[in-house]
């Protein structure tokens, strides 16, 4: 299924040179914490395995284009990307930053600002509850359906893609216009 608001591909969106398009995609879903395994070290479930290459579809489909990959290192955003990643046609370059690791929202900004400098669009591959909190703090326009589902949560497998003017370094609250939002239930 495509966004709702149809994507401009990274070449021309987003609108002013001085604006950027973050995808931020939650890991697909992991085994249990219960397992006997570090939590760094969890794999993906037989459900986040099946669901990761259909985030990669969609963001294919989608003709979303970013110019770098952030994610955490952890085993199963790792996964989550490596199964997604296949389906893209022009796939970006991925770097794995150790401080994406169940960040909160002020680091993701941070690492976003810094590894963002001179590109347009990039998508990070994290956890939640930071990249949920991070999504509804930006989130501050937008179709109020959209709006509403990036407040209300953030499934395992899902996108949400924001516009936010004035580059990497000005990521404000409330200054993120919600241009799609996927999850694999739609």
């Amino acid at each position: 299924m495509l966004p709702e608001l149809a994507p401009q591909p990274a070449s021309s969106a987003p609108d002013s040179a001085a604006s950027c398009r973050l995808l931020l995609v939650r890991h697909a879903k992991a085994v249990p914490k219960d397992q006997p395994l570090d939590d760094f070290d969890r794999p993906l479930s037989k459900r986040g395995r099946a669901d990761a290459p259909r985030t990669g579809r969609w963001l294919a489909e989608s003709r979303f284009e970013p110019d770098l990959m952030l994610g955490s290192p952890a085993r199963r955003t790792r996964q989550t990307w490596q199964l997604a990643v296949p389906a893209l046609e022009d796939p970006p370059p991925a770097v794995y930053d150790e401080r994406l690791y169940n960040a909160a929202p002020s680091v993701l900004v941070a690492v976003l600002a810094e590894r963002g400098r001179g590109l347009s669009s990039l998508v990070l591959v994290g956890h939640n509850p930071g990249l949920h909190e991070l999504a509804a703090g930006l989130c501050g326009s937008g179709p109020p359906d959209l709006v509403e589902r990036v407040k209300t949560g953030f499934p395992t497998s899902g996108v949400v893609v924001l516009d936010v003017p004035g580059g990497w370094e000005q990521l404000t609250p409330g200054s993120g216009t919600v241009a799609a939002f996927w999850s694999p239930a739609d």
